[in-house]
């Protein structure tokens, strides 16, 4: 597999990454297989395994951190934190703040049974906190040796671009990555995030880049979702209605058949494609599936077939932009509209 440097990290990492969402309780419940997969993956030549403290309940974290305990120094290991872990309703354990951010940390080194994660991610924008406090508690952890680096996940450019400035400003650490969501479908970054990546030297690694399933080929217009996909098991998050997905989808798998591959490697070739992405993660439920995907690390596609894509789906455009997977505030009522007068 194709090695490529992830920003100004100093990590040497694959073409494709592992996201780990799905093992576990929140899709293949099946732990030896789990462990299974993250280790046929590394075998492969996948060294950036993702996982965040939030999934399944803080549960992620510990298979990942068990399937890699004899193979730790072939991982580049990755974490999020900002979303609460499991349910509760206490603010000051969720965000961006150093509080948080300082026990997090703790808790997912923990978690992972490792001294060091590789790769800290602050996995949303947190409007409520200031940047400086966010990039200062992360300084402090790389000074530390709790972190090697951090980064940013579904950041809009202007925050990865203030962040850059108050580490340059401060001594800070800069932020290293970007992981935004990315894919034929999702199209929207292409404005904004990736040349700014590009600008500031900062790595990126995309989420999502198969559009949770539907650049599978497995959704069909009018049939139910297959039982244990994504729309199957998250249907709140899945937008099974969309005649322009369906109409997208079926073009490109017509541009597929004519190059002669699968529409998830035609995906995922074409993502890989980008020269600011670095690495694009795949996210398997089962060893099958990993397999398969494994076959689109070394694929190149032709000016025909690109050219062909984009007359599918617009550079820059995504369309649902709910895929974006963050509103900025300011699109809220109470930022658009002055009060009315009593």
């Amino acid at each position: 597999m194709e090695q490529r440097v992830l920003g100004r990290s100093g990590f040497t990492v694959g073409g494709l990454g592992l996201g780990t969402m799905v093992l576990g309780r929140w899709g293949n419940t099946d732990l030896a297989e789990c462990h299974r997969i993250i280790n046929r993956a590394i075998d492969a030549g996948i060294n950036l395994i993702d996982t965040a403290d939030m999934y399944g309940e803080g549960e992620n974290e510990q298979i990942v951190g068990e399937a890699i305990r004899d193979r730790r120094d072939e991982v580049v290991l990755c974490t999020k934190f900002h979303h609460p872990v499991g349910a509760h309703d206490d603010p000051t354990r969720r965000g961006n703040s150093r509080r948080w951010i300082l026990e997090a940390v703790d808790d997912s080194l923990r978690r992972l049974g490792v001294d060091h994660i590789d790769l800290y991610q602050a996995h949303r924008p947190d409007p409520e906190v200031p940047l400086e406090e966010t990039v200062e508690a992360l300084t402090d952890l790389v000074t530390a040796g709790k972190i090697r680096a951090w980064g940013t996940s579904t950041f809009p450019a202007e925050d990865i671009t203030r962040a850059h400035w108050i580490a340059e400003r401060t001594g800070g650490k800069p932020s290293v990555s970007e992981q935004p969501p990315y894919s034929i479908l999702c199209r929207g970054i292409e404005r904004d995030v990736l040349p700014t990546a590009r600008q500031l030297g900062i790595g990126v690694v995309c989420w999502s880049p198969l559009s949770g399933g539907w650049l599978t080929g497995k959704y069909r217009r009018n049939e139910p979702a297959p039982a244990g996909s994504r729309a199957a098991t998250n249907p709140d998050h899945f937008d099974g209605g969309n005649d322009a997905k369906f109409d997208a989808v079926e073009a490109l798998a017509a541009v597929a058949d004519d190059a002669g591959l699968s529409l998830a490697h035609l995906s995922l070739a074409w993502i890989l494609e980008h020269p600011a992405v670095t690495a694009a993660l795949v996210g398997p439920r089962t060893e099958a599936q990993l397999d398969d995907l494994l076959g689109a690390a070394d694929i190149q596609l032709s000016s025909d077939v690109l050219d062909a894509i984009d007359e599918i789906v617009a550079p820059g455009t995504s369309i649902n932009p709910a895929d974006a997977g963050w509103t900025p505030p300011g699109l809220a009522p109470a930022q658009r509209r002055r009060s009315s007068p009593s």
